[in-house]
């Protein structure tokens, strides 16, 4: 394994790693040969998910999800599909409007409808180390250097140089350097509070977006592990800087401000003074996830996965594994 990071120091542990059915609020996967894929691997990272869940040490959290609406979910077509295909798919599927009183939604914040189910949230903290153990079960190597040059151009002599049979190329916003110019950062932000409410919360809340890829109406309140809440969202394209915070970016102090609005009881959730803001650029891609063979290379590609990397993640996994075992 190469990287020139590993974790903590990746957008991985900064994520908010709540799955979600796609089109994700801010997963940018919406073209119909991407939906369906995507769909495919995000059922195989929910049981597995799932399964790990059930495991001590994982960091992994089968907990229910609420999603609420501006207009009803039956005036949408998008909506009520998506709705639909969750009903037919998830564990614990509910619709009732009823879900914004009984969470303590501000009545006056403009949701109307919701739904809820079933869904993997993962403690990314945990996770990444339960991960890193895994992999040295299986005793892989680590190598941390940075490879700029494009596969292209230096895949023949890594395989040489380490008497490889193929590289999968999982490099996020750095398949940039390898040669593929459609990537770009989508920068989002998390501000972590501790949760010490009265009753403590276990349930994610959402508002989405409306698909629009804007964030300026965005809701996202999620419980990471026991402990923690994180409140977002933001999604700003092209954005590289990762030193913004409550006190110098107006955005993610209105991203703060719009959870409280929505759910009032967060007023008295205490800021996490130690860390209370989280910065990641989500490795994004015009073309949408690629996740394919390099024609004449012996590369296969899985990258590009946006804001949708813990929903896809095992599905994209195990055909990339199907990929190898092909070869």
């Amino acid at each position: 394994m190469i990287a020139d990071k590993f974790a903590p120091d990746l957008t991985s542990v900064v994520a908010g790693a709540l799955w979600e059915w796609p089109p994700s609020v801010c997963g940018y996967h919406r073209d119909q040969l991407s939906l369906s894929r995507s769909k495919k691997w995000c059922l195989v990272s929910y049981h597995a998910f799932a399964d790990l869940a059930k495991q001590p040490g994982t960091g992994v959290f089968m907990r229910q999800s609420v999603f609420y609406f501006r207009q009803t979910v039956a005036s949408s077509v998008r909506h009520l599909a998506k709705m639909e295909e969750i009903r037919t798919n998830l564990c614990g599927f509910r619709h009732d409007a009823s879900l914004i009183s009984e969470h303590e939604v501000n009545g006056d914040y403009g949701v109307v409808d919701a739904y809820s189910h079933l869904a993997p949230m993962i403690d990314t903290d945990v996770y990444m180390e339960w991960l890193r153990r895994e992999v040295n079960r299986h005793r892989c190597g680590w190598v941390k250097r940075r490879v700029s040059s494009e596969l292209q151009q230096c895949a023949a002599a890594l395989v040489a140089e380490f008497s490889a049979d193929l590289i999968v190329n999982c490099s996020g916003l750095g398949a940039k350097d390898l040669g593929d110019s459609s990537v770009y950062p989508l920068r989002g932000a998390l501000v972590r509070v501790l949760n010490t409410l009265t009753p403590p919360m276990h349930t994610a809340l959402c508002v989405s977006n409306d698909l629009s890829g804007k964030s300026d109406d965005m809701v996202f309140i999620v419980p990471r592990g026991a402990n923690l809440l994180v409140l977002g969202g933001l999604t700003e394209p092209n954005e590289w800087a990762t030193d913004i915070n409550l006190e110098n970016y107006e955005p993610v102090r209105r991203m703060y401000e719009r959870c409280i609005d929505f759910l009032p009881r967060l007023r008295s959730a205490l800021i996490d003074t130690a860390e209370p803001v989280r910065v990641g650029l989500r490795p994004a891609r015009r073309e949408n996830v690629r996740l394919e063979p390099e024609p004449g290379l012996p590369v296969i590609h899985s990258y590009g996965h946006g804001g949708a990397g813990v929903t896809l993640s095992w599905g994209c996994a195990e055909e990339v594994a199907s990929m190898v075992l092909g070869q």
